[in-house]
């Protein structure tokens, strides 16, 4: 870390913490009455404030206290959007120890392995992950109780898990005050894991400080544009970089908060959306494909839901043409990693657009968007040469700012930055206005001839064809070229469609020698924990695949 020159003379300002806590209590003082709405894993919906919420977090805090877990102990949870988890998420980081939220949709042994690197003292899970808990339970040593969010009469008494408690009785009879403790800001305050397609996950270790300018930034109008006056559902779950900050930037600004749960089918979506009035959401693409499919069936509207933020993998244009012209939802087209907390760019326009036609406007919305005020970025060429910003030239995207990773925990990985700036894995291009755009994973592009090709791209315009449901693209061996792109497509229910209809789709839209060499058609596309398309599972699945010769 470089020193920083200190002024004589220094501003004489309150030294105060930015701590999380104080999210809580701020939402509590001033919002007390913002309802928070959890639909819960056993199909009833519970109902209550932030002034309660805050009374329930501080007998949590009370509760962990009185079990001994001490500042920088790593406690874990294993559980959907719902209200008791959002009670971990401010309890646990309240009181000083470490948030560690993590992904179910993991398998087994990866998931045992994160809790054994992460040391986890505690873990809170909800009673669909039983399974998963009787599963990893007996290979997880560090783990002195199992913590079952679940009602008294929901728990089980024969669970086969050793030191299993239920969430109700763990806390009943704590008392709901508790003094906050201060401390630095620079300290711990949550752990995500990276999703490790390559090798094994990494784990990204906030800090309070990171987390709180990170809300700050994440709430402001030209990123995700949260308010008091909005009824927010994060389809997102808890368990994926921490909601992307909604159950951080919702309560600093009263935002009344909708869990949806485990239900994040088309019709659950849509029927908790409008029974709570919802204006605004956040999700990967899969999540809406769902949600626009079943309205399309049944000729639905929405009656509130007036904004969506997209991120995870790229927002087909189409997808985003089809909520703005069809349903009047605003998208928002937004990047970032979890190496990032997450958000790092948001897709809104400049005052100089209004003027634009709604096609001119889609095209600026498709790019990823403006670096969200903190984070600086750069595109540079393999020999870290910083390349110009013409909407064309495209590079190795880097980032740097107070909420990126500087190191991973345990300092796996060794030293990861560049001379301060963390290499993303994209490939980007921005423009002359600081639009950037994703044109693909650094993993993901095609190499054909010596000359790269983006997968996005190809996907994007396969998925705008009127019979094609989802698409992927990846690289396959090619004896002339190294590698040449073949499209794999899952195709709308009960339609027709032939490769060479799909292949002709592309003519005048790119360059010839971009078209597909083939396309195979399929059932399904494999997806990975967070909701992206696995496209390592692919490139396995299709390495031996012979290209059809001209």
């Amino acid at each position: 870390m470089s020193a920083y020159q200190r002024s004589p003379v220094m501003g004489q300002m309150m030294d105060k913490p930015l701590l999380i806590s104080s999210i809580i209590e701020h939402a509590d003082r001033y919002f007390g009455s913002s309802e928070i709405v959890s639909r819960r894993v056993e199909g009833d919906i519970h109902r209550y404030d932030y002034r309660r919420c805050h009374q329930r977090v501080k007998k949590l805090a009370n509760a962990l206290s009185a079990a001994h877990v001490q500042m920088g102990e790593r406690i874990a949870t294993l559980a959907w959007n719902g209200y008791r988890h959002l009670e971990a998420y401010y309890a646990i980081s309240g009181i000083g120890a470490i948030l560690h939220t993590i992904n179910p949709r993991l398998h087994p042994e990866q998931l045992a392995y994160i809790v054994n690197h992460a040391e986890d003292q505690y873990l809170f899970f909800d009673i669909t992950f039983l399974p998963l808990i009787q599963a990893i339970a007996k290979h997880c040593p560090t783990v002195k109780g199992w913590i079952m969010l679940c009602d008294h009469d929901r728990f089980p008494n024969d669970s086969g898990v050793a030191n299993l408690i239920c969430y109700e009785d763990f806390i009943e009879g704590q008392s709901d005050q508790f003094v906050w403790p201060l401390f630095d800001e620079n300290s711990a305050s949550s752990l995500c894991y990276t999703s490790g397609t390559t090798g094994d996950p990494k784990g990204v270790m906030y800090s309070h400080r990171s987390t709180v300018l990170h809300s700050y930034a994440s709430a402001m109008p030209d990123a995700l544009n949260v308010s008091a006056r909005d009824s927010i559902l994060p389809v997102v779950p808890m368990f994926h970089v921490n909601g992307w900050g909604l159950p951080y930037s919702a309560p600093i600004t009263g935002a009344k908060l909708v869990f949806p749960g485990a239900q994040l089918d088309g019709k659950s979506l849509y029927d908790i959306f409008e029974q709570e009035q919802v204006t605004f959401s956040a999700g990967v693409p899969t999540v809406w494909l769902g949600l626009l499919t079943y309205m399309a069936q049944n000729n639905l509207r929405f009656s509130s839901f007036k904004r969506t933020v997209i991120g995870g993998s790229a927002c087909p244009p189409s997808m985003l043409h089809t909520l703005r012209n069809t349903y009047g939802v605003e998208v928002v087209h937004a990047w970032g990693m979890t190496e990032m907390s997450p958000l790092g760019t948001a897709g809104t326009l400049l005052g100089k657009h209004s003027k634009l036609s709604e096609a001119e406007k889609e095209q600026i919305l498709t790019k990823q968007g403006h670096a969200v005020y903190g984070v600086d970025m750069k595109i540079v060429d393999d020999d870290g040469k910083s390349l110009p910003w013409d909407g064309v030239t495209y590079g190795n995207l880097l980032v740097k700012g107070p909420w990126i990773v500087a190191s991973y925990f345990k300092q796996e990985g060794g030293d990861i930055l560049q001379d301060g700036w963390f290499p993303t894995g994209d490939v980007a291009t921005i423009d002359a206005d600081g639009y950037m755009q994703i044109t693909d994973r650094s993993k993901d592009v095609i190499k054909s001839g010596g000359e790269w090709i983006g997968t996005i791209e190809l996907e994007n315009l396969a998925m705008s064809h009127p019979k094609v449901l989802q698409a992927a693209c990846i690289g396959v061996f090619h004896p002339k070229w190294d590698e040449r792109p073949l499209l794999l497509v899952v195709k709308k229910p009960g339609v027709e469609l032939e490769k060479q209809e799909l292949l002709s789709f592309y003519e005048g839209k790119i360059a010839k020698w971009w078209t597909p060499d083939d396309v195979v058609f399929v059932e399904a596309l494999p997806l990975g924990a967070t909701g992206k398309i696995l496209k390592n599972k692919l490139r396995s699945e299709f390495k031996n695949y012979h290209l059809p010769t001209a």
